[in-house]
């Protein structure tokens, strides 16, 4: 079924081949919990296109910068499985002024590790992946002194991992030991199983959300509605936080991290549930 290229709503403006993908804003990749790498965007460039719109195809739905069809860095015609992903990618592209800042346009990034899977893992691969990052989860690691930090652990991460143990009917707990906790092979089992409920393309960006909180217990929380991105993100950074707060942080340097951190804690998380949930959008005749 094929509809032919329909502008978006807002105007929406092109471009050609893909940035490459996810994880920190810049450099070739932050470590993943497989030991894979995500593409790493380029820097920056002129933006060489006017117009960009969506169009579905026999795969899926593309985007068209000006009359040129978006590409990975594999070179394959860039192909997303919704419409929704598909509006939402385009505004990344259009949303680019007159430089591209391939760093900011994370949900494009993730589409091409999506479609090019430079690491070559299959879906069992991605969900053991993520389940193997229970051993170093960021709230199952605890502090014994300072006690005030302890204490602001207790109070702040205690409540996330009850709400997963009665979740997903499992047992987490915690450790002080620098070895961390011992967690339970059922415990892994079975949130196996849970993310095997995921497609491959979800898969990617549940693991990405992982790297970008160094927790599987915050990621499911989010990915879930259980917390905001803004408590995940503050959740995540706790003993940062607490030093912040005692020793004060370099201006403007802070700020910018946290706001980083945020974006592609929401992007990962918006591109699992696009990935994830059947969608229709509606559309209506736009009058002068």
């Amino acid at each position: 079924m094929w509809r032919g290229c329909r502008p978006l709503c807002w105007g929406l403006s092109p471009a050609a081949r893909l940035p490459r993908s996810p994880p920190g804003p810049a450099g070739r990749g932050a470590g993943r919990p497989g030991g894979g790498r995500a593409y790493a965007p380029p820097a920056e460039r002129k933006r060489f296109y006017q117009n960009v719109s969506i169009s579905q195809g026999e795969g899926g739905f593309e985007i068209n910068l000006d009359h040129r069809k978006l590409k990975t860095p594999q070179a394959k015609l860039f192909t997303v499985p919704s419409e929704a992903l598909a509006i939402a990618v385009a505004t990344e592209w259009d949303s680019q002024a007159d430089t591209i800042k391939f760093y900011t346009m994370h949900l494009t990034t993730l589409c091409n590790t999506a479609l090019d899977n430079p690491t070559q893992r299959n879906k069992t691969q991605l969900i053991r992946a993520a389940v193997k990052f229970l051993e170093t989860d960021t709230v199952c690691y605890r502090v014994e002194e300072p006690a005030a930090l302890a204490e602001l652990q207790k109070n702040e991460w205690d409540p996330v991992v009850a709400w997963a143990e009665k979740r997903y009917n499992v047992a987490i707990g915690s450790s002080t030991s620098i070895l961390g906790p011992s967690i339970p092979a059922s415990t892994k089992e079975t949130f196996v199983s849970h993310l095997a409920s995921y497609n491959s393309w979800a898969l990617h960006g549940i693991e990405y959300v992982i790297t970008q909180l160094k927790s599987l217990v915050l990621s499911m929380a989010l990915i879930d509605r259980h917390v905001t991105v803004e408590k995940a993100v503050l959740l995540s950074r706790l003993e940062e936080e607490y030093q912040i707060q005692r020793w004060g942080s370099v201006e403007w340097a802070h700020d910018y991290d946290l706001c980083e951190l945020r974006a592609r804690a929401a992007a990962g998380t918006l591109f699992v549930h696009l990935c994830s949930e059947s969608s229709t959008i509606k559309h209506k005749l736009l009058q002068d």
